[in-house]
């Protein structure tokens, strides 16, 4: 999946930290973009104040000593931001848990050392106990369903041990601790279902896209439960 432009140019300045001449068809395998990309990137970061040197065929440098201004966060707030993503990184599906720890690592870079300091020295864990792969696997593919809007197919084993053939619209994924469920409409049922991810014996993208259809929303699946959760 391609980065988002903000990503990129901090991953930009990521590597050219690092030290020494780097050209731009080297900055643009490792960021997966053309070097005509690179070029305008680095021209924008240029022109925001970033001190760079070199030009297009030659290579970038970035002169020492510049540094991220630092992200004003408190220590409430880095607290907060360990955990969750020490939770996700635990629990979460693979591509969740990476983003997690990535995203942890770039607001490193930008803290102030104090608080730097308090990401290390925060004590609060999610001890990796989590699911399993095949799990992970499972929420990587729904998470990106339902992004995308796209219907998967599976065969789901309910609490009495009875197995079904379902196509889902799937809705959203929701975290009960140590169970992950996934709010769809069923198409066998013909109405909004509630599915542990961990009780899936198959499951995979139907290869169709499900319509944007009123009665069959996220919002809609909440308000018919929420009688039942009283």
């Amino acid at each position: 999946m391609p980065k988002r432009r903000a990503d990129r140019l901090f991953d930009i300045i990521q590597i050219l930290r690092t030290g020494g001449l780097v050209t731009a068809r080297t900055l643009g395998d490792r960021l997966e973009v053309s070097e005509r990309t690179v070029y305008r990137d680095v021209a924008d970061l240029m022109a925001s104040g970033v001190p760079i040197e070199g030009a297009a065929g030659a290579g970038y440098i970035l002169r020492p000593g510049y540094e991220l201004p630092p992200l004003m966060f408190d220590r409430r707030e880095i607290t907060a931001l360990v955990l969750g993503a020490r939770m996700v990184a635990a629990w979460g599906g693979t591509e969740a848990a990476e983003g997690a720890r990535l995203a942890l690592a770039k607001i490193e870079t930008v803290l102030t050392p104090a608080l730097r300091r308090h990401v290390d020295g925060t004590r609060l864990y999610a001890p990796d106990i989590g699911p399993d792969d095949g799990v992970r696997a499972r929420l990587d593919l729904l998470a990106g369903a339902v992004d995308a809007r796209r219907i998967v197919a599976g065969r789901y084993v309910r609490d009495d041990g009875v197995a079904a053939d379902r196509r889902i619209w799937p809705l959203g994924l929701y975290f009960w601790g140590r169970v992950w469920t996934l709010a769809g409409w069923c198409e066998l049922r013909a109405d909004f279902r509630s599915f542990r991810v961990d009780r899936f014996e198959t499951l995979a993208e139907a290869g169709d896209a499900y319509p944007d259809v009123a009665g069959r929303r996220l919002a809609d699946c909440l308000e018919a439960v929420r009688p039942r959760a009283g």
